[in-house]
Formats: structure tokens, sequence, C-alpha cells
């Protein structure tokens, strides 16, 4: 990918094109309003990262898990590791995609590892105070909090392109000499 692929304009937008992958799946998992947490048989109490829900068939009650200190920081951290993201991404595009300006390549692994701490934090405190506050029953970590996960995941990866591609400066600029294959002996 260094040498060949993000060397020519057209495959420099893959970088990026994760990262916009990394801000659907944050908007995902902020947004959705069940799918965090579910119950054994999803049938009688679920949450997301704003609220939880019991009941039964169309008899359901809600409270807002903002009254918790924790719950409140697990938003503001996802939250703010999304908009640390959307700079991350708009600096990646211009830096990438409409000038190869490899001096801001450290600058956006390190926006994403900035990222990748908050929302790893955030990702472990829900399920640690949720089950804190619930006591009974089996519960499962459904798909908006694995979206959030994703999310995090892709930003690990392209953290680590972005402190590596500076490396490959001369491949990314067309200043590498060209290397044969074959010698003539």
């Amino acid at each position: 990918m260094f040498r060949c692929g993000i060397a020519y304009p057209r495959c420099r937008w893959i970088v990026p094109l994760l990262l916009l992958f990394a801000i659907i799946f944050d908007i995902i998992a902020i947004a959705a309003t069940s799918g965090w947490v579910e119950d054994e048989d999803a049938k009688s109490h679920y949450a997301s990262m704003w609220e939880q829900c019991r009941g039964r068939n169309d008899q359901w009650e809600c409270k807002s898990l903002m009254d918790f200190a924790w719950a409140k920081a697990v938003a503001a951290l996802m939250i703010i590791g999304l908009l640390i993201l959307i700079v991350a991404f708009i600096i990646s595009c211009v830096a990438l995609c409409c000038t190869l300006n490899i001096q801001m390549l450290p600058f956006i692994g390190v926006l994403l590892i900035v990222v990748v701490i908050l929302q790893i934090i955030a990702l472990i405190i829900y399920p640690v105070k949720f089950n804190e506050l619930i006591f009974e029953g089996h519960y499962y970590y459904t798909w908006a909090y694995g979206f959030g996960w994703g999310a995090t995941i892709l930003c690990i990866g392209c953290a680590i392109l972005f402190c590596c591609l500076p490396r490959y400066e001369d491949e990314l600029s067309d200043l590498a000499k060209t290397k044969y294959i074959y010698t003539s002996a």
C-alpha cells in the first residue's frame, strides 16, 4: 500500500475514507436510542448511552442515565472523541488529497491517538458502571456498543498508518529511485 498504492493521487483517499467510516460508526454509536445493552432475552430491559428502559410489551418506563456522573463522562468522552476525529478527517483530506503535506501526517496520528484514548476510556467505563447499576440477570452489549468499538479500532489502525507514512516520504512525493528486481550480471 505504501510503495504502490498511496503514492498515486487517486489512492490517497483510502486513509481519509477509513476515517470517514470511523466518524459514521461513532455517530451511530452515539445517536442510537437502544443497542448498547440488552437483557438476555431483549424483552424487559435495554439501554443506550443516554437512557435505560424497563418494561414488557408496550409498557416501557425509561429513565435517563444522565443523572449519573459516569454516564455524563462517557457521553462527554465519546462526543469529544468524535469532534477530534472530525478535525483529524478534515486535516487528512487537506494533507493527503488536496495537496501532499507530509509534515501534517504525524499531527493527524497524534490526534487519532487522543481519540483512541478518550473512546477506550468511555467504552470501558460504560459496562463497568452499568453492571454496578444493575444486579439481576445476564446482559449483552450489542450492536451500537460494537459500533463504538469499531470506530475505535479504525482510529487505531489509521493512527498507525499516519505515524508510518512520513517514513515513505520519497515514495509519496515520487522522489524515490526505481528499484529493479533483475540486475544484469
